[in-house]
C-alpha cells in the first residue's frame, strides 16, 4: 500500500543519480530484489501472519532479547520552473545552517495531507482499505496515459536508451549497491514494521508465499512501468534542449558566414560544422559556439524530488495541453503520498495497541488523531526554508543504514534464533507446503551476507569522506548549477545520531532483558526460549485434533 510513491517517483529519481547511470542502477536493483527483497518480504508476511502480532509483538514472541528490533521500524539565470520551485514554493535558504521561517503555504499543505489521513483512519483498517482502492489504482491510470503520450514524443527513444544502457564501471561503487538495497526496502516497505502489522490481519491459512511473489514482482514491474514514461518524457526534454542548442548555433553560423537560410539544418549541422571549422579555423573558434551534447542534457536531469517537481514539470509544460497533463501528474503524486502515509501510520498504531501503551478506553479516533498531530508537528521542520535539505538528510541516512541493520537482525531472529525448522513448520501450517531451496538459501546465507557486505562496504567508504549536500545558492559563481557543500559539524552529528539511534534499541533491549533474567526479575527463564510460545502449542493441538 505504501510502495507506490517509491515506484513512481523515487525509483526513477534514484535511477538518475550522480553515483549511477539508470542502466547501471537496474543491475544491483534486480539482484537486491531477488536475493534480499523477496526473501525479506516473504519472511515478514509469514511471521506476521503466523504470530498474529505487530512488528514489536512478533520479536517479543520469538525471543524477548529481540524486542528492540520492532522499535526501529520506523530567475534570470535559472529556468522558470527552477525559480518557481526553489524560490516561490520552497523559498529555500542558501544552506542548511540558515533555517529560515516556516512557509505558511507548505504548513497548510502539510496540515491538509495529515487531515485527510486522519479522516481515512477514523474507522480503522477497514476504512483505510477502501481509501487505498482509489490511491493505488488512480496512479496506474495516469501512468498509462503518460506512457502512451510519452512514447509518441520526439526523443522518447533517447530517454529509453539512456534508461536501459548500463555503465559497468559504476557497479564498483558500494554507494550504488546501498542505494539499490535501500530502494528495495522503500519499494517493498520491508524492515519498516508495517507489513508485519498488515499481515497479522490475514487469515492464518492465507498463502503468504504467493502474496510475497505477487507483491514483489508487481511492485518491481510497476517501478519499471513508471520509469518508462518518465524517461521517455525526459528524453523528449533533452532532445528539445539539444535541438534548441543546435538552432542557436545554426543562427550564429548563418549570420556570421552569410549562409543562405535553410541551407544549414539540424540534419546537416555537423557537416557544416566540420567544413567551416577546417576552412576558417580562427574565425570559427572566435564564435564561441555552444557545446551541444545530447548525453549532457540527459545527465543534467535532476534526481529525487527534483525529478518530479522540476525536470518532469519542465517537460510537461512543453507538451500540447500542458495544463491537463500537469493536473493529472500532481493529483497522481498526491494520491501516491497518501498511500505511503497510510502504511507508515498503520505500522505505528498497531504496535501501540498491542503493547497496551494507551488505555483500551481510548477510541481509535482519538489515538489516530494524536499520532497524526504528532507527525504533523515533527514534519514542520520540512516546512522551513531549509526544509528541503532536511528531507535529503532523512531520505539519505534514516532510510539506508538503519534499514540494513534492521533487516539483518530480522533474518537472524527468525532463521537462527527461532530456527529454520520451526519457521518451515509455520509456513507448512499456513500454506500446506514447506519453503523450497531458494528461500532457504536466501534466508540462511545469501540475504544476511549481502546485507552485511553492503553495510560494511558503505561504512568504510563513508568514513573516508565528509558527507556533502547540494544547495540552491544564487550567489554561487556557477549558478544556476547547485553548489555542493560539506555538512556542518552539528548536522554531521545529527546524521550520526539518525543512523545509530534507530538501531540502538536492538542491543539495549536485549541487554536489559538478559540482565533481568539473570537477576531473577523475569517470571521464568523459559521466557527466553524462542520455542516457548503458547499460541503455537494450541494451534498444533487443534491441528492434531482435526486430523484425528
Amino acid at each position: 500500500m505504501g510502495v507506490c510513491l517509491t515506484d513512481c517517483v523515487w525509483f526513477p529519481g534514484r535511477l538518475n543519480t550522480k553515483t549511477a547511470s539508470p542502466g547501471a542502477f537496474l543491475i544491483p536493483y534486480l539482484i537486491a530484489l531477488v536475493f534480499e527483497g523477496l526473501p525479506l518480504l516473504y519472511l515478514e508476511l509469514a511471521i506476521g501472519q503466523r504470530l498474529r502480532k505487530s512488528s514489536i509483538g512478533v520479536w517479543n514472541s520469538i525471543s524477548p532479547l529481540l524486542g528492540g528490533v520492532g522499535f526501529n521500524e520506523e530567475c534570470e539565470k535559472s529556468t522558470p520552473v527552477n525559480y518557481f520551485w526553489y524560490r516561490k514554493t520552497l523559498n529555500i535558504t542558501p544552506n542548511i545552517e540558515t533555517s529560515g521561517s516556516l512557509q505558511w503555504w507548505l504548513v497548510v499543505c502539510l496540515a491538509s495531507a495529515w487531515s485527510i489521513v486522519y479522516i481515512c483512519f477514523i474507522k480503522g483498517i477497514d476504512s483505510v482499505g477502501k481509501a487505498v482502492y482509489v490511491t493505488t489504482t488512480f496512479p496506474y491510470l495516469v501512468l498509462t496515459i503518460f506512457l502512451v503520450r510519452g512514447l509518441t514524443l520526439p526523443g522518447a527513444t533517447d530517454g529509453l536508451a539512456y534508461l536501459f544502457t548500463p555503465d559497468w564501471e559504476i557497479l564498483k561503487n558500494p554507494q550504488v549497491w546501498l542505494d539499490a538495497a535501500t530502494q528495495i526496502f522503500f519499494s517493498l516497505s520491508v524492515a519498516f514494521g508495517g507489513l508485519i502489522s498488515f499481515s497479522s490481519y490475514n487469515s492464518e491459512r492465507n498463502d503468504c508465499e504467493r502474496d510475497a511473489i505477487l507483491v514483489g514482482v508487481i511492485n518491481s514491474a510497476t517501478s519499471l512501468y513508471g520509469s518508462i514514461p518518465i524517461f521517455s518524457i525526459l528524453g523528449f526534454k533533452a532532445r528539445s534542449a539539444y535541438n534548441s542548442c543546435l538552432e542557436r548555433n545554426i543562427l550564429t553560423l548563418t549570420n556570421h558566414f552569410e549562409i543562405s537560410d535553410q541551407n544549414v539544418t539540424l540534419e546537416n549541422y555537423y557537416h557544416w560544422y566540420n567544413h567551416l571549422n577546417q576552412k576558417f579555423p580562427v574565425e570559427f573558434q572566435n564564435l564561441n559556439l555552444k557545446e551541444c551534447d545530447l548525453q549532457t542534457f540527459l545527465d543534467q536531469s535532476a534526481s529525487g524530488t527534483g525529478l518530479a517537481f522540476i525536470v518532469f514539470t519542465e517537460a510537461v509544460i512543453e507538451m500540447p495541453g500542458s495544463q491537463v497533463w500537469a493536473v493529472l501528474f500532481f493529483v497522481m503524486l498526491f494520491s501516491l503520498g497518501l498511500s505511503s502515509m497510510f502504511g507508515n501510520l498503520e505500522g505505528v498504531i498497531t504496535p501501540i495497541k498491542e503493547l497496551h501503551l494507551v488505555p483500551k478506553s481510548i477510541p481509535n479516533e482519538i489515538l489516530s488523531g494524536i499520532l497524526c498531530l504528532i507527525s504533523f508537528g515533527v514534519a514542520l521542520i520540512f516546512s522551513l526554508g531549509s526544509g528541503n535539505y532536511w528531507v535529503e538528510v532523512f531520505n539519505g541516512y534514516v532510510g539506508s543504514v538503519p534499514l540494513l541493520v534492521i533487516a539483518f537482525f530480522q533474518i537472524i531472529g527468525v532463521i537462527y534464533i527461532r530456527g529454520m525448522k520451526t519457521f518451515s513448520d509455520d509456513i507448512y501450517f499456513m500454506t500446506g507446503r514447506r519453503p523450497n531451496i531458494y528461500w532457504k538459501a536466501c534466508w540462511l546465507v545469501i540475504s544476511p551476507l549481502m546485507l552485511l557486505v553492503v553495510l560494511v562496504a558503505y561504512v568504510i567508504v563513508q568514513a573516508q569522506k565528509h558527507p556533502t549536500y547540494p544547495t540552491w545558492n544564487p550567489s554561487y559563481e556557477l549558478f544556476p548549477q547547485t553548489e555542493v557543500k560539506n555538512y556542518p559539524d552539528w548536522v554531521f552529528a545529527i546524521i550520526i545520531l539518525l543512523c545509530t539511534v534507530p538501531v540502538l534499541s536492538i542491543p539495549l533491549v536485549a541487554l536489559v532483558r538478559l540482565i533481568r533474567s539473570r537477576v531473577g526479575r523475569s517470571s521464568t527463564a523459559a521466557n527466553l526460549n524462542p520455542y516457548e510460545n503458547g499460541s503455537f502449542e494450541i494451534e498444533e493441538r487443534e491441528e492434531r485434533n482435526s486430523k484425528a
